[in-house]
């Protein structure tokens, strides 16, 4: 292995930016060789925060979304300083929420700045850094080394290979691809809104973040038209409540760690008896949130909707605290289920934790109350089928009835999946050179403390996957805190390897200096 450190990242969007980040503070690792390959025309970005229409906006507040580990206020203070953002009011402040939801293109310009800081950073250090606009299809192992082939054939020798290739688009569910008037992917918004005749009738697979964002542009484009949100439960995001920062006592990720350390498993009804401890010490009742919960599955979607929107300030505490501590402590607590447990969960209440879990905004509620008010927009339980018709329209069939429709655009969650198509060729050569096993809940298997990959049970040296390529080993690989968290993890476990090898070398060989009188 060479003394200089040689890195490989595939992927150029958010988890490559939060890596960077990573890497230019890890002072102690004072040079090497980064290579980033990304052959998309903007790099960075990633899919969800390409240039789009104003509505298209971050969920969550800009406190909640810094790539720096040791910086929260670091986007925020970025916005301030490009005078996209006042400290309170302005077009982007919602006053029930008492912060900002700003434009994801702007958050997309920050990834780009920040990526090109610690790009700049790098350098200085001595580092030699590289994008190369290309896309890797194969590792090949080496004895000390990996070698990475990319699909215009060149190949780069590397130490370790960080893969963040993302999940792409939305798989299409319902085999309607052949279809003018299905549209794929809704992203970007401002090309997909401008296609669509405004008294079209729509139908919109799924029903969360992005259904809402789809609902939400097509309105502000003008759109007259009947538009349905289609799923089989029906289950909207629910509405983010005034934020608050709540110091856990028993559900901690340090606690969880140290199950985890222990070779300990929990059950679902173990962790639910830890976040009971939790909220009695906060001084909540846990029956409250235990009938939230209840509540995403059996309530009416709007009724649930109205009855969010109006608890907004409320002085409870329980709901923010479940949204606090599950994402934090996620990556701790989900190793710990067996697999009997994880499917449950999935097969059960996935929709309920990611409703809860992953908030709208009290502006994007109160929006979408006002449309089903007016009569234009519906929520449809009970989807079975979309089936498009010979004469160019659709056929919806749910539980109960059969509806139509003039356009369909495809809202579904592409993180399902765990990569893109177009990973898939570097994918299957990972697993047939037997550095990767693929997850049966998608993505690839990883060690939960380190994010390398791992076959037969045991961790792979130099090879780490971030973002939701470790999908299924993991829950919650998205999210920028949960980036910013793996990507210290992967940097760690580099640095860790990296002087472990070096201190190995020197041992082998002597140090420079031990061999001079033998070279003299």
């Amino acid at each position: 292995m060479n003394s200089s450190l040689r890195i490989g990242v595939v992927g150029g969007g958010a988890s490559a930016v939060c890596l960077l980040a990573a890497l230019a503070r890890a002072g102690d690792l004072s040079n090497g060789r980064l290579v980033v390959y990304e052959p998309s025309a903007r790099p960075w970005r990633g899919r969800p925060y390409q240039p789009d229409m104003d509505t298209v906006r971050v969920n969550a507040p800009p406190q909640d979304m810094s790539v720096c580990a040791d910086q929260p206020g670091h986007f925020q203070d970025w916005l301030l300083s490009n005078d996209l953002l006042a400290s309170s009011g302005g077009p982007y402040w919602d006053g029930r929420a008492g912060t900002a939801f700003v434009p994801r293109t702007y958050y997309g310009a920050y990834l780009e700045q920040s990526a090109w800081t610690a790009w700049t950073t790098l350098l200085r250090r001595g580092w030699r850094v590289e994008l190369v606009r290309d896309r890797v299809e194969r590792v090949i192992p080496g004895q000390d080394d990996l070698t990475l082939v990319t699909a215009g054939g060149s190949r780069t020798r590397v130490d370790h290979v960080v893969l963040g290739v993302g999940g792409g688009a939305p798989a299409d569910l319902y085999s309607l691809s052949d279809s003018d008037r299905f549209v794929a992917d809704p992203y970007p918004l401002v090309r997909t809104v401008s296609g669509i005749d405004p008294d079209a009738t729509v139908g919109v697979i799924g029903s969360g973040l992005t259904a809402v964002d789809v609902v939400r542009s097509l309105t502000s484009a003008g759109h007259r038209g009947r538009i349905s949100l289609l799923s089989r439960r029906g289950v909207l995001p629910s509405v983010r409540q005034r934020p608050i920062h709540h110091q856990p006592r028993y559900f901690t990720p340090t606690r969880l760690r140290a199950l985890a350390a222990g070779g300990a498993n929990v059950t679902l009804a173990q962790l639910g008896s830890i976040m009971t401890e939790e909220l009695r010490a906060a001084g909540e009742n846990p029956a409250a949130l235990w009938a939230e919960l209840a509540a995403v599955e059996h309530e009416a979607p709007t009724d649930r909707l109205r009855r969010q929107l109006a608890a907004v300030g409320s002085p409870r505490m329980s709901l923010r605290i479940l949204q606090q501590l599950v994402p934090e402590a996620g990556p701790d607590v989900w190793p710990l289920l067996s697999d009997a447990e994880q499917d449950h969960l999935l097969a059960r209440h996935h929709r309920t934790v990611m409703s809860i879990c992953c908030p709208m905004s009290p502006a994007n509620a109160e929006f979408l109350l006002r449309t089903v008010h007016c009569g234009q927009l519906r929520v449809v339980r009970g989807l079975r089928a979309v089936c498009a018709d010979r004469g160019g329209r659709f056929t919806i069939h749910t539980g109960q009835h059969r509806e139509t429709a003039d356009v369909v655009i495809n809202a579904v969650n592409p993180r399902l999946r765990g990569f893109s198509a177009q990973a898939r060729p570097l994918v299957e050569s990972l697993v047939a050179a037997g550095l990767a096993e693929r997850h049966p809940r998608g993505g690839l298997r990883v060690q939960r403390a380190t994010s390398a990959l791992t076959t037969g049970g045991q961790a792979r040296r130099g090879i780490y996957a971030l973002g939701d390529t470790a999908s299924g080993s993991l829950f919650f690989t998205f999210g920028i805190q949960s980036l910013v968290d793996r990507a210290a993890d992967v940097v760690g476990a580099i640095r860790s390897e990296h002087i472990a090898s070096a201190t190995n070398t020197r041992a082998a060989h002597g140090s420079f200096t031990d061999l001079m009188p033998r070279i003299a």
